[in-house]
């Protein structure tokens, strides 16, 4: 018998217990830190007393957690359920609680019916089976992709008419916004959304650093961005490049290779091991062969499936 109750922000360290040794039964070791956690249970679009439930047993310990949370006023709703390993039946009753509140917020925000995404490890087979039980079908497939850094990183020649500017100004931040509306318009899962809440979002990460933010302008127009933070410098010692974005009409002239080799060379200089990064496989732009030929390998698969509700 288990009982149910909210997630609070004081839970992070309970439900980073459970993470972990989920992710330590698919992957051989933690994939969150407890950071990351408490990450999550600040996120603007999250409702603690609506979106999220905790199951504990009879002697106290978490065994699940799940959760439904919007995505801006889209139709879109990202889900999740752990399971602590060797626990039954409790996905069982997690995931219809799950998928109601799912169509509640869809409700909410005027829509008929509802995407939902979630987040699965391609290690994790037997959460892709039960997800296809669920009616979930595979939508794409985003890379973790790694570069190691033995030493200093030569910084990348820049292009003709290159200025750099960082994120510590509103004004940078808004155009850096704009850039990255615009540039990722056809990524698959992508949402648009405001200013405020573009920024609400990392303002609320205990990993961001504005001052990791470049925004690329070629002959005084904002051309590019790129967004890095340090979500992997507490459990790998590495960057992470969280955006990359170009314009369309600023691409094949070599500013994404720049901006990915200004942030290795940055990482370095910090001597950090490496720099990491996601790429959706599906990429509308030849991402994952730009990454590639700059010397990253992939590391990790995440899933992402589908269901229409």
């Amino acid at each position: 018998m288990h009982s149910i109750s909210r997630p609070r922000v004081e839970d992070a360290e309970t439900i980073f217990e459970l993470v972990s040794v989920y992710d330590t039964a698919v992957l051989g070791a933690p994939d969150m830190t407890l950071e990351d956690v408490q990450d999550e249970l600040v996120e603007p679009d999250f409702d603690l007393d609506a979106d999220g439930w905790l199951a504990y047993d009879a002697g106290g310990l978490l065994d699940a957690s799940a959760w439904a949370c919007s995505n801006g006023d889209s139709d879109l709703v990202d889900v999740e359920v752990i399971v602590r390993p060797g626990v039954e039946g409790l996905a069982e009753k997690l995931w219809p609680m799950v998928l109601g509140r799912a169509r509640e917020l869809g409700a909410e925000r005027g829509h008929d019916a509802v995407t939902l995404h979630v987040g699965i490890y391609r290690a994790d087979e037997a959460k892709q089976a039960l997800a296809g039980e669920l009616g979930f079908e595979p939508g794409t497939g985003f890379h973790r992709m790694r570069i190691d850094h033995d030493g200093p990183v030569p910084p990348p020649a820049p292009p003709a008419g290159l200025t750099l500017r960082t994120g510590e100004s509103e004004e940078t931040r808004r155009a850096a916004h704009r850039v990255h509306q615009e540039g990722f318009a056809e990524h698959f899962g992508f949402v648009p959304i405001g200013y405020d809440l573009w920024y609400a979002r990392r303002q609320a990460q205990s990993s961001t650093d504005w001052s990791r933010l470049t925004l690329a302008e070629l002959d005084g127009r904002p051309a590019g961005v790129l967004i890095a933070n340090n979500q992997f410098v507490p459990d790998q010692d590495c960057g992470y490049v969280a955006t990359l974005a170009v314009l369309p009409e600023f691409r094949g002239r070599g500013l994404g290779r720049f901006l990915l080799r200004h942030a290795f060379a940055a990482d370095a200089a910090q001597g950090r091991k490496g720099t990491i990064l996601h790429v959706d496989s599906n990429n509308t732009t030849p991402a994952l062969g730009l990454y590639e030929s700059a010397g990253m390998r992939q590391v990790m698969v995440i899933d992402v499936w589908r269901r229409r509700l």
